[in-house]
């Protein structure tokens, strides 16, 4: 598999999740509440809220395509506090992700990516992808599942892993 290939994966689960997050608006309108109140919903007090994880995942997304793909970098505020903002965000990331042509991932394993987080340090291109990329951005999608789950949106296995290739015969 490719950078590019593994970023698609990204894209195909940042769709999942819209997916998730319109179950999610049709629960609330069967149980006759708010689904906007679901933004600030987590899983532990220290943990990360549920608008926060989704915009975790979006920027993990769309910052591994342009580190790897060797574009400059495109900030997004977090100002997102309805469910309609944050597809919207997810939408836009999308587009930032699909904008990166393949052909700028050759040598994305090469690349030196220096997160500001990292203080100066970097990693090679294949090395961000595989310790931080692949594991930071399917821990906040799984946190995002978790909490519409856990406050019961009827979600499964199926919708978590989406659509297949799969061939007949």
């Amino acid at each position: 598999m490719t950078h590019f290939d593994g970023i698609q994966i990204f894209t195909k689960t940042l769709n999942n999740l819209v997916r998730w997050m319109e179950k999610a608006e049709a629960h609330a309108k069967e149980k006759s509440f708010d689904v906007d109140v679901l933004i600030d919903a987590r899983l532990a007090p220290d943990q990360f809220t549920f608008v926060k994880q989704v915009q975790a995942a979006c920027d993990q997304a769309k910052y591994t395509a342009l580190y790897l793909g060797g574009q400059p970098l495109v900030p997004h505020p977090d100002t997102e506090r309805t469910f309609g903002e944050l597809k919207q965000r997810i939408a836009s990331c999308i587009k930032t992700v699909e904008a990166v042509a393949e052909k700028n991932y050759e040598g994305a394993e090469e690349r030196k990516v220096a997160p500001p987080w990292l203080g100066g340090a970097w990693m090679r291109g294949d090395d961000y992808f595989a310790h931080m990329a692949i594991p930071n951005f399917f821990f906040h999608v799984t946190m995002a599942y978790a909490i519409l789950r856990h406050n019961g949106v009827t979600l499964g296995k199926m919708d978590y892993i989406g659509s297949m290739p799969i061939q007949q015969g």
